[in-house]
């Protein structure tokens, strides 16, 4: 995580992206920007959420996809700690569910992480005037997500979301990972053998339609089968 300081400053921003290649280049073109200030780069949630609770933010541009969590996260305590802040998603994550849950939780701007130098800056500067700055395909994404069919009728309910319903012991073991316990302690806690709780997290994954455990969390928070 890299901090940095100067006294005055009209728009104060924290970027979040895990990706150090990118990260880089964004701080470049953020630290060019006569508009504002880079108060901190950071590379993980849990840096951010440090920079959130000590320092006063105007925007946060965030990756949602993070080793340690999920930007929405990240996205809520802006909302929670600076209310008046914005929230601009970067990302390559453009699926209908992901790109509406951000928008759910705060962000006022989603753009893809193609966007170019100035393209960028436009965005920030359209945003802090009041806009919400997305990408095009990104804008059609959310037309089709909450858009209606021809005849009015509304559009017919996620089927994989009716389809992910977690166990008694899926959603046990799910909120176990979520606190951050191993697959050792997750079987230490709920009496069960360590070769027992890889295939229920199996499970989980399957039937959320998921990779790995920060987005099985996110995902399963989204649809209301946990609460943390």
């Amino acid at each position: 995580m890299e901090v940095r300081n100067r006294e005055t400053a009209d728009c104060r921003m924290l970027l979040l992206e895990d990706d150090a290649p990118l990260r880089q280049r964004f701080e470049s073109i953020l630290s060019d920007w006569r508009g504002g200030h880079l108060v901190a780069s950071c590379g993980t949630l849990g840096e951010a959420m440090a920079v959130l609770r000590r320092e006063a933010i105007d925007l946060l541009i965030t990756d949602l996809r993070l080793p340690d969590g999920h930007g929405i996260q990240c996205i809520r305590h802006l909302r929670a700690l600076h209310p008046q802040a914005e929230a601009m998603v970067i990302s390559v994550l453009a699926d209908k569910d992901v790109v509406i849950a951000a928008i759910e939780a705060g962000a006022t701007g989603y753009l893809l992480k193609d966007v170019g130098a100035d393209d960028l800056i436009a965005a920030i500067e359209e945003l802090r005037a009041g806009g919400s700055p997305i990408s095009s395909s990104i804008a059609r994404v959310i037309v089709q997500r909450l858009g209606r069919r021809g005849d009015g009728a509304p559009l017919a309910p996620d089927p994989a979301a009716e389809a992910a319903v977690l166990t008694p012991r899926e959603t046990e073991i799910l909120i176990s990972i979520a606190k951050g316990l191993t697959y050792a302690d997750v079987a230490e806690q709920l009496g069960l053998s360590r070769h027992t709780v890889p295939v229920h997290i199996k499970n989980i994954y399957r039937k959320l339609q998921v990779g790995n455990r920060s987005e099985a969390v996110f995902e399963a928070s989204r649809l209301g089968l946990i609460w943390l």
